[in-house]
């Protein structure tokens, strides 16, 4: 929708209308679920942290001054709630670069290499690939992360970025050109997928399995929706520029929302906190 649409559809919703605001949260859910699942690193984490956000959302609008545009205030809602939540497994166990670097160093290749057919060995390289990236994340801290992620992953231009961070252009550029130096660096000699990295997706699917970072009986990332990637042109800009790191984060897929999450924002919609939004602000 257009921002003037959008607009409209605030009016609405504030005043009850509760069409307009199931319009707005799914015009923006995906979105929510997307920054989420890389900030937090699980599919878990992620759905619970979607749904206290939205609710957020659902229930902030009155006090939503349209001084910016709608997503850039859903964005920052959910970065402000995301850089500060303490639930999430990996904020119980953090992560940093020196100690992933020695997990991928002595985790054995070929690690009962035989088990495993080929087209089984394919999907769950696969799932690792997107497993291993959303963990290599959790090695930045919060603030960093996000700066990564909205500007990597996401393609927010400095201007919308520092915004939602609450910094000027320039030092958003700043922070984010030597996030991805570092970043880049790691993946430069760890990563196979930049070709000169040590390790290999395909050949640590065993080892993986054995350490319960993936379940062959439970993909996370593999039974996920993904979004269309027509869809994804829309929310997303070209690069400014393009290196080893940006290239391997930029083309992780985007998601749909789970079906855990949508049935929370039904439920929401008709909910009592629903009425009170409409009762405070007629």
């Amino acid at each position: 929708m257009e921002r003037e649409e959008i607009d409209r559809m605030v009016d609405l919703a504030v005043n009850g209308d509760q069409n307009a605001m199931e319009s707005l949260l799914v015009e923006v859910q995906d979105r929510v679920f997307n920054i989420s699942l890389r900030m937090l690193g699980s599919v878990s984490d992620a759905e619970d942290a979607s749904q206290d956000i939205l609710l957020r959302v659902m229930t902030g609008l009155p006090g939503f001054r349209k001084e910016s545009s709608y997503f850039t205030w859903v964005y920052r809602i959910a970065v402000n709630y995301l850089i500060n939540y303490k639930k999430s497994m990996f904020a119980q166990h953090p992560l940093d670069f020196e100690f992933y670097g020695r997990d991928i160093e002595t985790g054995s290749l070929d690690f009962h290499e035989e088990l495993y057919e080929e087209p089984d060995r394919e999907l769950l390289a696969e799932e690792l690939k997107l497993s291993c990236t959303n963990v290599m994340l959790q090695c930045l801290d919060p603030q960093s992360r996000c700066i990564f992620i909205l500007g990597t992953m996401f393609k927010l231009d400095s201007r919308m970025a520092g915004e939602i961070l609450d910094m000027s252009p320039e030092n958003y550029r700043k922070k984010l050109s030597r996030i991805r130096k570092k970043v880049g660096d790691f993946l430069s000699q760890y990563c196979g997928l930049t070709e000169t990295g040590m390790c290999s997706c395909r050949k640590r699917v065993g080892y993986a399995i054995s350490q319960h970072r993936i379940n062959p009986e439970r993909l996370e990332f593999g039974n996920l929706k993904r979004l269309d990637s027509g869809i994804l042109e829309t929310v997303k800009q070209e690069m400014e520029t393009m290196d080893a790191a940006s290239l391997i984060f930029s083309n992780m897929p985007e998601y749909r929302i789970s079906d855990k999450a949508k049935e929370f924002i039904e439920k929401m919609i008709g909910s009592e906190s629903m009425k009170i939004i409409a009762a405070n602000t007629k």
